[in-house]
């Protein structure tokens, strides 16, 4: 027996929270992001994508096309304290949830609809739901396998619900633009459309037959696309275990990348988080673990146990980077995270310290706070510790 695989998604979910917390923003054209001509759109409104305005692009480009739009800052602290509520809710219906992003989901819920008749009018009572308790959209697909949920939530948007079910496949799936394939690249695409692949159906004609200029050009993601277009492949939900020994991060990029630059400056942003929350917590950890996912959602991890405890975000960022490059360099990735483990009280630490020791590191922290929540109301990284500015020298 198939499962039931769900894909949630939801929408415009960063322009979103601004709207919850500003509902004077409702109905406007809203981008996430920073101004200036470094800035680039994160997301943006659906009124604003009417007028050509959409994610990746230049800041000033989308003014261009927008001179009406609204710009709003980044708040990830708050964003990702959404993103918590959403998966909560998830999880009144099903344990089974995998978080792909900040704002999807993959969630198994084969026994929560177990003897239900109508699953149109249970997931519409979801989406009610989800708005009355977070005040969220969301867009569903729900299929038997993780693929087709995928692409059934970006079939209708916003709030759709998409159902595709294998029989379906010749209707819903095959006249996609292979475009709006999930898995399929921007380096990839061009490609595709060399050969005369327009279509999801035309990939589908074509693998049926193993055609060799296909295979050749898709390499080792061809197998498992053939079984995605012929409605098979993952069903597996990977539920991740909560550890209360670890502070993670992680975040997905706007488009599939492998550009280091884009990655490091991501794993500086994440190091950065992370280091603040132990240092709240009052915590520092000995290993430090890094995550990507791929375009087909394969999770691969690497990590490492440093010779003594540390909450330090260069040392954690310089890790990471570090476990990056020699694992995963040039690899395609659409997410990066980073993990301090097997948390510990400083004052638990095993090593040796003097009382001038301790004391000098407890200073540390007390100052590394209140720099930071000084920078933060600034709204810039101006004040910095006496030994930085040394060390940048």
């Amino acid at each position: 027996m198939s499962k039931i695989i769900v894909h949630i998604d939801l929408n415009a979910f960063f322009v979103r929270c601004e709207e919850i917390r500003d509902p004077s923003l409702e109905g406007k054209c809203v981008a996430i992001g920073h101004e200036g001509r470094a800035g680039i759109v994160s997301t943006c409104s659906y009124e604003a994508r009417k007028f050509g305005v959409h994610s990746g692009q230049a800041m000033f480009q989308a003014k261009q096309c927008c001179p009406h739009l609204i710009i709003k800052e980044v708040d990830w602290s708050y964003y990702s304290m959404m993103s918590k509520n959403f998966i909560n809710f998830v999880r009144k219906y099903t344990d089974l949830v995998e978080q792909a992003s900040v704002d999807e989901c993959f969630a198994d819920f084969t026994l929560a609809l177990k003897g239900n008749k109508d699953p149109i009018e249970f997931f519409r009572k979801f989406q009610k739901d989800l708005y009355r308790k977070t005040k969220l959209f969301c867009s569903i697909g729900v299929a038997p396998t993780k693929f087709l949920a995928k692409m059934g939530s970006d079939y209708k948007k916003p709030n759709g619900l998409t159902i595709i079910r294998r029989k379906d496949l010749e209707t819903v799936l095959y006249p996609i633009p292979i475009k709006d394939m999930f898995g399929v690249g921007k380096k990839t695409l061009p490609r595709l459309e060399t050969i005369g692949i327009k279509t999801i159906g035309d990939m589908k004609e074509r693998m049926d037959r193993d055609d060799p200029q296909l295979m050749s050009l898709m390499g080792k993601f061809y197998s498992e696309a053939k079984l995605w277009v012929n409605g098979y492949g993952s069903d597996k939900v990977y539920v991740d275990e909560w550890d209360p020994k670890s502070i993670g991060r992680s975040s997905t990029f706007m488009h599939d990348t492998d550009d280091l630059d884009e990655i490091k400056d991501m794993f500086n942003r994440l190091s950065k988080e992370v280091s603040e929350s132990a240092v709240k917590e009052r915590k520092v950890g000995q290993t430090i673990q890094i995550v990507i996912k791929t375009t087909e959602f394969k999770s691969f991890n690497k990590s490492r146990t440093l010779n003594a405890p540390t909450n330090d975000a260069k040392i954690i960022y310089e890790t990471a980077v570090e476990l990056y490059t020699s694992n995963f360099k040039n690899n395609l990735v659409r997410l990066v995270g980073v993990t301090l483990q097997n948390l510990i009280d400083p004052r638990d630490v095993s090593i040796q310290m003097t009382l001038f020791d301790y004391e000098k590191h407890e200073e540390e922290n007390q100052t590394k706070l209140i720099i930071n929540s000084l920078n933060r109301k600034l709204k810039k990284p101006l004040l910095m510790r006496a030994s930085e500015i040394e060390k940048k020298k």
